[in-house]
């Protein structure tokens, strides 16, 4: 061969151009070269097998040693290659082999291969609860529901009130209508789930965890579960046992006992457990006659009979118009819903388009007459305490030691039937005797002690209506002493903070333009200047505080009340015990005189506070509650406060004293008690309710009476009532006061108010005969004199503004909206009183009174143009006081 041939590759490495040890070429097969490495043949001598196995490994040696750079094929050819990879790990990540963003992105691989594992050890998870948690041997109280007791003052019984109202029954005792309007309502896929609902459950878990609503998401399944082996409660701990649980029952059960076992023991409303209970609560028949249309309404309850009883139920916006609407609207929807799902034919659906009449309530046993509302006002308590729901507590083992002293509860319902028997005939005056109601309670002064009230007729005489625990019924000039004391701490805007004496004069006349304490006329929305009226149109000429108290004249203290600020009267009524869902939230001139509508109960403790020389105790009904024997906590008695200065709380009391001792207040009838009293009437605009508030140093008692109109909850004029001409605060009302106190009080000692101090600074209105600021003055202790007619016409200075007519749109103020719980609250857009009233109010402009409406379209609570903007019942509510 030519030297050409002999000369190495260019592509080798340096040892592998060297020729093998021995001097020997190996032979080729075909008789030639060997080839090398590359293929191409080598006329180096032949060696032997050792020899080739040599130059085999020097050369693999050659390419390891070049691991990090290239081969020497590879520098031969000008190319670099990575080195083949090293040990793999189990996780590849961060991705080997990868650069920038590629690096951290996780490859199918490794993503797939985390799911499968975590799906694993959830599903691992889910067995070992399975296999830990085991269904209850037995059922939970619920089953074992007993009675809850109450027990008067002097501990005997009062009423024992949760009798196990439960029939359970068979399945084959439950009409299929029954079961299948059930299931379409709540749970569609019952007869195929395994129990539960994924995704109801996953809601139900975020919110309770994030603190939003606790609804359920649950199955029929899942609800037979809580119902008969768990708690009611709504938390993550239960709601997972519900759900493993479920699964077990699921498969240990037929499905047609699941059913069963939760429509025996689902809460239907109306103290009914169970369907056969309901059936009965409801229709008055046996579950086994339900027909569809009946069915499909006890499926309605289910969802919450407190808002979908068509009789009404307890709480914010459960009135029976409210819950009869949302009741057929549900109603109609399960109808329509069994067809959607398959389990009724649109033909039998088009049978049942009326809406099945439930019968009325009844009321349980031991709940007649006046037990019913006693124990509504303390079972409220118990519950709102203790943090329990209404099903939880009439699961019974409660012992309620409560406030209620029998004998004084027995009084109150004398005194009211005694005057009900002799002046209401609805038989022989049904046009204005009917519907007349009256509502009272009475609290101790100091503690807070509700010792009785009355409610009403009773539940038994299918009243459920509490009238000592109203809120929608307007309480007129009993709210003038709020005015008078926030005058007496605050002063006006004159008096530069000193306090305002009684005996500071204002001018009491009728149809009195009301001025801002800038001076300047208040405005209607029509811009024109607003006049006060006082009752029946008359004229007191300026007339000190003290005695426009005594003979309720309004115009003083509607300006009273504005040159103080109608914001600082407010805080004075807060102070005393009115809660802040009674306000009117319109602080306009009708402020002044009671627009606001707190119910008896509250009425008493404010007036309780002016008793107690200003010390606030909130009211209370339940001194101790057990249950199964162990004392509950949060019974304590609450703490008393000293919300009013004890001088003005007792200045007003001397004032008060004169409504009823001084011979011409409007609350002489109550002198008849023969014990030293305090106490104000209140009549409203229209007649429409009449007040008495009264207290001596040991017992507040306040009554209302007003009348309503069933159908649409609203306030009626009880012109006419009892063959008045009108009812006012200081005739019936405070005949009811004066009977009941007179037993109430019987074998107590009398005793006497604490002395007012003078108080004050004697700052009349501007205009006033003598308008120069006194030093402070003794009360007074005799009541000034009628003025007579003559002497009122000898004062034109007393007479009232007549440049102009009186507006016939009374002032404007804040957009009114019906409050939470004001069952008397009416949205209408108008108003009755205010405009054109009769000159008969305390409030309102003037008028001939021949409408009830005030500018058409318009109304606020007082009977202000608020431009359609809905009012409440009665316009101008600062009414007809007069006596």
């Amino acid at each position: 061969m030519s030297e050409h041939r002999r000369k190495p590759s260019q592509s080798r490495g340096r040892r592998a151009a060297q020729p093998p040890s021995g001097g020997r070429r190996a032979a080729s097969p075909h008789g030639g070269a060997a080839p090398s490495s590359h293929g191409m043949p080598s006329d180096r001598p032949q060696g032997g097998r050792a020899e080739a196995r040599r130059t085999a490994q020097r050369a693999a040696g050659g390419r390891r040693r070049t691991a990090h750079g290239s081969t020497a094929a590879d520098t031969g050819r000008g190319r670099a290659r990575s080195a083949p990879p090293g040990r793999k790990r189990v996780i590849d990540y961060p991705r080997a082999g990868k650069h920038g963003w590629r690096r951290w992105t996780p490859s199918w691989k490794l993503v797939s291969g985390l799911s499968v594992a975590f799906l694993g050890m959830l599903v691992g998870l889910v067995g070992l609860a399975l296999y830990m948690v085991e269904v209850p041997s037995e059922a939970n109280a619920a089953a074992l529901q007993q009675n809850n007791v109450y027990y008067w003052s002097d501990g005997t019984v009062m009423a024992r009130v949760g009798d196990t109202n439960r029939q359970n029954v068979e399945i084959a005792d439950i009409p299929q209508s029954m079961q299948n309007a059930v299931i379409a309502a709540e749970n569609a896929t019952f007869w195929e789930d395994p129990g539960f609902d994924v995704v109801g459950i996953g809601r139900a878990v975020v919110n309770m965890a994030t603190g939003g609503s606790t609804q359920s998401g649950s199955t029929i399944t899942q609800q037979f579960v809580k119902n008969t082996y768990l708690s009611q409660d709504q938390t993550i701990t239960r709601k997972a046992k519900e759900l493993f649980i479920s699964i077990k029952v699921n498969t240990d059960m037929e499905k047609e006992d699941i059913l069963q076992g939760y429509l025996n023991t689902s809460y239907y409303g109306r103290n009914a457990y169970g369907i056969q209970a309901a059936a009965q609560a409801y229709f008055e028949k046996d579950a086994a006659e339900l027909d569809p249309a009946e069915s499909a309404l006890l499926a309605t309850v289910l969802k919450g009979a407190d808002l979908y009883d068509p009789a009404g139920g307890v709480g914010p916006n459960s009135s029976p118009k409210e819950n009869r609407e949302r009741a057929m609207e549900r109603w109609e929807w399960i109808l329509d819903r069994q067809v959607e799902v398959g389990l009724m034919s649109q033909t039998e659906r088009d049978k049942y388009t009326e809406f099945p009449e439930p019968a009325p309530r009844k009321a349980q046993a031991g709940l007649t007459g006046q037990t019913g509302y006693l124990v509504d006002i303390a079972a409220a308590e118990v519950k709102k305490t203790l943090g329990i729901d209404k099903p939880t507590f009439d699961k019974g083992g409660y012992q309620i030691h409560t406030t209620f002293d029998k004998k004084k509860t027995a009084a109150m319902v004398k005194s009211v039937s005694v005057v009900e028997k002799e002046y209401i005939d609805a038989e022989k005056r049904p046009d204005t005797d009917k519907f007349v109601q009256f509502g009272a309670a009475s609290v101790e002064p100091g503690t807070g002690k509700i010792v009785a009230l009355y409610g009403g007729p009773g539940f038994d005489k299918g009243h459920f209506t509490n009238n000592a625990n109203t809120l929608g019924v307007p309480v007129g000039s009993v709210w003038k002493p709020f005015v008078l004391a926030a005058a007496m701490e605050h002063g006006t805007y004159k008096s530069e903070g000193v306090g305002v004496s009684p005996s500071s004069e204002y001018n009491g006349d009728n149809k009195l333009k009301i001025k801002k304490q800038d001076g300047t006329d208040y405005l209607d929305k029509e811009g024109n200047p607003f006049y006060q009226v006082n009752n029946a149109d008359k004229d007191h000429g300026y007339i000190t505080l003290r005695r426009a108290m005594e003979v309720s004249a309004n115009t003083p203290f509607v300006q009273l009340g504005m040159d103080v600020g109608m914001d600082k009267v407010k805080a004075t009524a807060a102070a005393a015990g009115i809660e802040e869902d009674s306000f009117d939230p319109n602080l306009n001139p009708s402020f002044a005189l009671g627009t606001s509508t707190p119910g008896a109960i509250e009425m008493a403790n404010s007036y309780a506070t002016f008793s107690a020389s200003g010390t606030k105790v909130d009211t209370y009904s339940v001194t101790k509650v057990e249950h199964n024997g162990e004392e509950q906590p949060g019974f304590e008695k609450p703490a008393k406060e000293t919300s009013i200065d004890a001088n003005i709380a007792n200045n007003i009391t001397d004032v008060l004293r004169g409504v009823i001792e001084k011979g011409h207040g409007t609350g002489e009838d109550a002198k008849a008690l023969g014990r030293p009293a305090a106490g104000k009437t209140g009549t409203t605009d229209e007649n429409k309710s009449a007040w008495w508030v009264g207290y001596t140093p040991q017992l507040s008692t306040a009554v209302t009476m007003f009348r309503t109109d069933p159908d649409q909850g609203t306030l009626l004029s009880m012109k006419g009532v009892g063959g008045f001409e009108s009812i006012h605060g200081g005739e019936l009302p405070t005949e009811v006061w004066t009977a009941y106190m007179k037993d109430a009080l019987k074998g107590e000692p009398k005793e006497n108010f604490p002395k007012a101090k003078p108080i004050g600074k004697k700052i009349d209105q501007s205009g006033a005969p003598s308008s120069t600021p006194s030093q402070s003055e003794e009360p007074e202790s005799t009541p000034s004199e009628t003025e007579s007619e003559e002497e009122k016409e000898e004062e034109p200075s007393r007479q009232p503004e007549t440049s102009r007519p009186p507006t016939t749109t009374p002032p404007t103020g804040p957009e009114n909206t019906c409050r939470p719980g004001d069952w008397l609250c009416e949205d209408n857009g108008g108003t009755e009183g205010g405009s054109e009233g009769s000159g008969e109010t305390e409030g309102g402009s003037e008028g001939t009174g021949e409408t009830e409406g005030g500018t058409e379209g318009t109304g606020d609570t007082n009977g202000n143009a608020n431009s359609g903007n809905g009012g409440f019942p009665g316009g101008n509510w600062g009414g007809d006081d007069g006596g």
